[in-house]
């Protein structure tokens, strides 16, 4: 899979890569290997998943060339400040096996505890270092955004926030878009909302394509860096196969109706 989309930095992204939420480590191995054997080229992962020494496994099984394989992971909010997020990327990067991940992110801003501006500040550090290519945030609003701006040196590269049908976050991706800011997806489809919606399988329908498929598509036509998570490997096959078709002006304003502002998680200014 070569669709790749150019970050602010000069390094490319997979627009389209797994993501390993919730799998287990026991699991993740599997589920990586699946994924790359099927050609996916990017795998998203975190400190909070305690599944980053699987996803090495899995890494380590296909054994791909390193530039191969595009590589996230994020820290987490109990190691924000500076020094604590250079420690917790360390043992990120052992427990991956790697000498270097391609992206780096805060995974949510926790602006209660008021130390992502230090965080990032680490992040520009790993960044020069060479042992984060790309530097990033997660779930982070435009009043986050402006902060860091204008007390950090580097622009983020990416933005990873959630975003599907029913919370379509079209504020975030204008500010990112403004500021040279890729916008990436988690829980593209809503946690299996998009499953069985009768207006995404009418569309499918069309096409040959389940809704997960139109849904899935529909980020890729947004411009946008989507990661679906999967263990089971039809399902992961099936996620990668969104290629060959391309959904009307009609669908894309049909998608539009189902934004509800409606969040599967938790409002990023809410935790800590």
């Amino acid at each position: 899979m070569n669709h790749v989309l150019q970050l602010n930095d000069g390094h490319t992204i997979p627009q389209l890569g797994l993501g390993v939420y919730k799998i287990p480590e026991d699991l993740a191995a599997g589920a990586v290997e699946i994924a790359l054997e099927a050609g996916y080229r990017h795998i998203d992962t975190a400190a909070l998943y305690a599944n980053e020494r699987g996803v090495g496994e899995g890494l380590a099984r296909v054994a791909l060339p390193r530039d191969e394989v595009f590589v996230t992971t994020k820290v987490w909010n109990a190691d924000h400040g500076y020094d604590n997020t250079l420690r917790a990327f360390d043992e990120s990067l052992a427990k991956l096996g790697l000498d270097y991940v391609d992206l780096y992110l805060i995974h949510w801003p926790a602006p209660r505890q008021d130390r992502y501006i230090d965080t990032y500040r680490a992040l520009e550090a790993l960044r020069a270092d060479g042992r984060a290519r790309s530097i990033g945030v997660s779930n982070f609003h435009t009043h986050h955004l402006d902060r860091l701006l204008a007390e950090t040196d580097i622009v983020p590269a990416v933005n990873q926030v959630e975003l599907h049908p029913w919370l379509q976050q079209t504020e975030v991706r204008a500010y990112n878009a403004a500021h040279g800011i890729l916008t990436e997806d988690w829980s593209p489809l809503a946690r299996g909302r998009a499953v069985g919606n009768a207006t995404l399988d009418a569309i499918g329908a069309r096409y040959g394509k389940t809704a997960a498929q139109v849904v899935l598509r529909w980020h890729i036509e947004l411009g946008n860096v989507v990661i679906p998570k999967s263990v089971t490997p039809s399902r992961i096959r099936e996620n990668l196969d969104v290629f060959d078709f391309t959904l009307d002006a009609a669908d894309h304003a049909t998608i539009t109706t189902l934004d509800a502002g409606e969040r599967t998680g938790k409002d990023p200014d809410d935790l800590d």
